[in-house]
């Protein structure tokens, strides 16, 4: 079998790495244990958690285990990589509930029975607990705080302040890694570039309490070719959850993807071979299009299921390439103006934004430009435009 390091190398995942040729040569011949980190901070993963997501079907397809390590226990302190504020903390009951909804949207990446079935485990099982003098003397006496300090986690928060709380946060990252190694043989701990500093301490202080192999690995971050964060719009996150992103919603963001970005996304996001991708972005002209609705019906299949994937890509094929069909929204009766109907659609969420989308003329009803948010509406039914990318038929009554 292929290496699964070579995979990752391949398809652009690889971003650092530790000890590589050891590494690979563990990966390449025999089943490695390998935890991923994710923070309960929501009821549902989001576009960010994708690369994870994908990255740990890759090895658990090559033969290794995934333990999915939530962070209840560090998940009430707060990461502060990436962070210019302090993360709010969470009740366990809380942490729980996050759990359970994660659990089902990766069942449909991973296993969790089986040859080499996903474990998930909690931190908070053996952080909640710990005896702080003990862990000092245990723990800390492996960290050098001048050393932590020059990692960037830490020196972003430097300017607004650092509290001591959160300076903690890279001990018990790094404490989870020893007890993942102790109770399962973890070996490797995986996670995006931001999380360098925390991965590499975790793996550092196994070999030098343990006088063990540990590895470190992390990925290139999901970002557009402006260097920008993928997975937000105006709303926010683009969720995993279909009641927080629609199907169609999800779809259509996959599919307005820029034409810099979508072969990185083919390579890092779906499972279809080098070649045929390859294939898909030859062209930088019009036909790079049937690329992007390639990259938005794979990524809305395995979030969503086929038949959902199916009706989001008819309903975008309708409202934008005259196939399909197009989304559809009842009103109620008492809806009179093109105001009402913004807001009764939810295309827009105040009067305000209303007004402000037909002033800048982002409104359209039946191809007229509306200039008048007062304006009444035409005989239903008739079709409403927001901008260029939202198109609904709206039915009154």
């Amino acid at each position: 079998m292929k290496n699964v390091m070579d995979t990752l190398r391949e398809r652009g995942f690889i971003k650092q790495t530790v000890y590589e040729e050891e590494l690979y040569e563990k990966l390449g011949s025999e089943s490695v244990p390998f935890y991923i980190g994710f923070d309960p901070t929501a009821d549902s993963l989001h576009v960010g958690h994708f690369m994870q997501l994908i990255a740990m079907k890759h090895m658990q397809d090559a033969g290794h285990r995934p333990i999915i390590l939530i962070g209840g226990g560090t998940g009430m302190i707060g990461d502060p990589s990436g962070r210019t504020d302090m993360r709010s903390m969470m009740t366990r009951e809380t942490v729980e509930y996050h759990v359970s909804c994660f659990k089902k949207q990766m069942a449909r990446f991973i296993r969790f029975d089986g040859e080499n079935g996903a474990i998930v485990v909690n931190n908070a099982d053996w952080l909640l607990n710990l005896n702080y003098v003990d862990f000092l003397r245990d723990i800390g006496v492996y960290f050098s705080v001048n050393k932590m300090l020059t990692a960037e986690c830490y020196r972003s928060r430097m300017e607004k302040g650092l509290t001591f709380l959160e300076f903690n946060y890279m001990l018990m990252q790094a404490y989870d890694f020893l007890v993942l190694n102790r109770k399962f043989g973890c070996l490797l701990q995986l996670g995006g570039d931001d999380q360098w500093s925390n991965i590499l301490a975790g793996a550092d202080l196994i070999r030098r309490k343990e006088h063990k192999a540990a590895f470190a690995m992390t990925f290139t971050l999901l970002t557009t070719s402006e260097g920008k964060k993928m997975g937000k719009t105006q709303k926010g996150a683009v969720w995993l959850d279909e009641n927080k992103t629609s199907p169609y919603e999800f779809y259509q963001y996959w599919r307005n993807t820029a034409d810099a970005d979508v072969e990185k996304c083919l390579k890092l996001l779906t499972f279809l071979p080098l070649d045929e991708i390859a294939a898909l972005t030859q062209y930088k002209d019009e036909r790079i299009n049937h690329a992007k609705e390639v990259l938005a019906y794979e990524l809305t299949k395995m979030v969503h299921g086929e038949e959902k994937a199916n009706a989001a890509q008819s309903e975008a094929r309708g409202a934008f390439g005259g196939e399909g069909e197009m989304p559809e929204k009842t009103v109620p009766a008492e809806t009179q103006t093109i105001l009402q109907a913004l807001i009764a659609t939810g295309l827009c969420k105040s009067n305000g934004e209303a007004r402000r989308l037909v002033e800048q003329g982002g409104v359209t009803v039946n191809g007229e430009k509306v200039t008048d948010v007062n304006a009444p509406l035409p005989a239903s039914p008739f079709t409403l435009f927001k901008g260029k990318k939202v198109r609904l038929r709206v039915i009154v009554g």
